[in-house]
């Protein structure tokens, strides 16, 4: 330490020194101005010209690794500026290693903005191959991609600076089995999201419905999946817990169905209930929003205050906007065909029958008229057998 002390002080009292470090000065500034004009000028003519070529992967490339270059040319610069001033030993060795460890960083900035546009490449894959990539795998891989770029250049970088990794690696695989069991919730969230990028319930702007959120799907990372829900609040679900239970997508509806019953009076005359049925159904079959394939309109049953129609079809759009606007459409000319026929939609209702006191007075005096004939009817009964009796033994056995 004191040896380099005393070099310093030298340094500082050599005129030499200060030469030599206007000189690196100089090729410091020389390398800001190049750099200034390297991404003015050259890069934007590059960026330019392979914009309009077929190359769009080189082209992404070179927007990736755009900000890291202009901060290589910045650290090429001091390097070199350093390197010229001819230090010896350590003065030499310590810069060599920040230097290459900025390499690598930059390199790892370039291929982690490059790994965020992975789209145009599995959209030359699914161009070339024909494979199928969903919405969902795509921002999963890229995440997984810049782990493994991030902990790659972390074990060079520690290579770098003379650590062992070997011992590391070694020292993880021990003690694999504590991490696994104090990481068990988090270990089975990353399985349940690897369950879903696998089997593809959803994807990622579907509308689905489980027993604990319904809404539109907005991203799913390692440990869980968001959903915003239709009230706009976003809720976060563990992947663990959406891939064990029961998923709806009502974004892959082929159709949508429109069923209800529709009421009408009892009053209502055989002929013309005939008449709407008919009416109605020809109406749905004529819709362009209706799906042809199945169409029910019928005479469905007798309700307690009404005789139901039961109407069920399938709409062709799935657009929960455009099916509602269809549903209006549909009920809006149902009332029309109502009010040309002249029948009347039945509500709810109740008949109660009232007893005026002197219709109760004449059915109370003849219940009381009825209840006396049939007492003297009795009483002559009875007499009649007693005369028999009164004769002594029957007529057979009588002198």
């Amino acid at each position: 330490m004191q040896e380099i002390i005393e070099t310093l002080v030298n340094w500082t009292t050599d005129l030499e020194f200060w030469y030599d470090i206007g000189i690196a000065l100089a090729i410091f500034l020389g390398f800001v101005i190049f750099r200034k004009i390297f991404t003015k000028y050259i890069f934007k003519i590059i960026t330019r010209f392979t914009s309009k070529t077929k190359a769009q992967i080189f082209h992404k490339v070179l927007l990736a690794f755009e900000r890291p270059l202009r901060a290589f040319f910045i650290f090429l610069g001091l390097y070199i500026a350093y390197v010229s001033l001819e230090f010896s030993g350590d003065f030499i060795t310590i810069p060599r290693q920040f230097f290459r460890t900025a390499i690598i960083v930059l390199i790892t900035w370039g291929l982690i903005n490059l790994s965020s546009t992975t789209s145009v490449l599995f959209e030359q894959i699914h161009r070339r191959l024909n494979i199928q990539v969903d919405a969902i795998l795509i921002p999963f891989l890229s995440k997984v991609l810049k782990f493994i770029i991030v902990a790659i250049s972390l074990s060079v970088i520690a290579q770098e600076w003379g650590y062992d990794v070997n011992g590391f690696v070694a020292g993880l695989g021990i003690g694999g089995l504590a991490i696994a069991f104090a990481a068990k919730e988090s270990l089975g969230n990353l399985l349940g999201g690897v369950v879903i990028i696998i089997e593809r319930p959803f994807s990622i702007g579907d509308w689905i419905q489980t027993p604990s959120v319904e809404g539109v799907v907005e991203d799913i990372n390692f440990r869980s999946t968001q959903v915003r829900t239709f009230a706009d609040s976003l809720v976060t679900v563990p992947n663990a817990t959406i891939s064990n239970e029961a998923i709806t997508n009502w974004s892959r509806m082929r159709k949508r169905r429109i069923t209800f019953n529709l009421g009408l009076t009892y009053n209502t005359p055989r002929n013309k209930i005939k008449t709407c049925v008919e009416r109605i159904r020809t109406m749905i079959r004529e819709h362009e929003g209706v799906h042809p394939e199945f169409i029910v309109v019928n005479f469905d049953r007798y309700n307690s205050s009404s005789l139901d129609l039961l109407i069920y079809f399938f709409t062709i759009t799935t657009s929960w906007e455009k099916y509602l606007t269809i549903k209006e459409e549909i009920n809006l000319k149902i009332l029309e065909i109502l009010e040309e026929e002249n029948v009347d939609v039945a509500f709810p209702s109740t008949s109660v029958y009232m007893e005026t006191q002197s219709e109760s007075y004449e059915k109370s005096d003849l219940s009381e008229r009825t209840t006396i004939e049939h007492n003297d009817e009795a009483q002559d009964r009875h007499h009649d057998n007693n005369d028999d009796d009164q004769t002594g033994q029957p007529e057979g056995e009588r002198g």
